[in-house]
C-alpha cells in the first residue's frame, strides 16, 4: 500500500538503533527524507548510511541529545520544517526499590521522555498546521498505560506525555496534523540485548534463556519478544496520508500483555 508520503521530510529523534531506527527505515522505504538523531556519533552515522544505502533516499545523521536545549536546536536547525516527527529514546534504567529513586533520576527521565518530546512538538506543530500536513508519533512504553515497578522511571513521564499529546492533537486535527502514540512492550533492541546479555553472563545461561524466563514470568501471550522492524512499520502507517482521521490514539504493541475492551 502506498502511504502517500513520498518526498516528505521526517525528523526521527533518538533513532540510531532499535525501534527508532526501524521506524526511520520504514519511512525511508516510503520515500521520506530522513533526519536521524542520536547522542552517539559513530552509531547514528552508521545507521544513516545503512538506511540510505538500503532505501536510496537522503538520510542526514545529526549528533544531538533531544533532552537538551542545545540538542533540540541542532536538530531543528538541520530540519526546521519537518512534515513528520517521530520521537523515541533509550528507555530509562530498570528500577528496583522505588525508594531509591532520587530527584536527579526523575529530572533526567523527565528531560528525555517528557520535556524533550514536548518541546520538539511545540517547535514544529504550528508549521505543520500552516502547511496543511503533519504527523507526529511518540514511541513511548506500554508502562504508560499499565504501570510496572521495573518501569517506574519511564511509565509516569510517558503517561504525562500521552496526556499532553492527546490534548494537543485535538487542537490541530482540523489542520490535517495527526498526533498519536505507540506504546511498545518488550522488543529485541540493543538495550534489551545488553540487559539480558549481562544477565546471561551472570547466570551462566544464554540470552534466549533469559528472555524466555521473562516471557514466562510476565506471561506474555505471544510467547516471545517483538521485532523492532514490525513496530517500525506501524509507526510509518501512523504517518501515512491515510492516517488523517487517526487522532490522539495510543496503540499498545506488546504481544497481548495489556488488553482493554475499548
Amino acid at each position: 500500500m502506498d502511504l502517500g508520503i513520498r518526498g516528505r521530510k521526517a525528523i526521527v529523534a533518538g533513532a540510531s538503533a532499535g525501534m527508532g531506527k526501524s521506524s526511520a527505515r520504514a519511512l525511508a522505504r516510503e520515500g521520506v527524507e530522513i533526519f536521524l538523531s542520536a547522542r552517539g556519533e559513530a552509531r547514528v552515522v552508521a545507521a544513516a548510511d545503512e538506511i540510505a544505502a538500503e532505501s536510496g533516499v537522503k538520510v542526514t545523521p545529526i549528533v544531538a541529545d533531544h533532552s537538551t536545549v542545545e540538542g533540540r536546536a541542532r536538530l531543528l536547525e538541520a530540519c526546521p520544517e519537518p512534515d513528520i516527527l517521530v520521537i523515541t529514546c533509550a528507555p530509562p534504567v530498570v528500577t528496583g526499590d522505588f525508594r531509591e529513586i532520587t530527584v536527579e533520576h526523575w529530572n533526567a527521565s523527565a528531560d528525555t521522555t517528557l520535556i524533550g518530546p514536548i518541546e520538539l512538538m511545540r517547535a514544529t506543530v504550528d508549521g505543520m498546521a500552516s502547511r496543511g500536513f503533519g504527523r507526529i508519533v511518540n514511541i513511548a512504553t506500554g508502562a504508560a498505560k499499565w504501570p510496572a515497578g521495573i518501569r517506574m522511571l519511564s511509565g509516569p513521564t510517558r503517561s504525562a506525555l500521552v496526556n499532553y499529546t492527546v490534548a494537543v492533537s485535538k487542537a490541530v486535527a482540523k489542520h490535517n496534523v495527526a498526533i498519536n502514540n505507540v506504546l511498545p512492550g518488550m522488543f529485541h533492541t540493543a538495550t534489551i540485548a545488553e540487559r539480558f546479555g549481562a544477565a546471561a553472563a551472570a547466570n551462566g545461561t544464554t540470552y534466549e534463556e533469559e528472555t524466555a524466563k521473562f516471557v514466562a514470568e510476565w506471561r506474555i501471550p505471544a510467547g516471545r519478544f517483538g521485532d523492532p522492524d514490525d513496530l517500525g512499520d506501524f509507526v510509518a502507517m501512523f504517518c501515512a496520508r491515510q492516517a488523517n482521521f487517526l487522532i490522539g490514539q495510543s496503540l499498545v504493541i506488546d504481544g497481548g500483555l495489556v488488553n482493554a475492551l475499548f
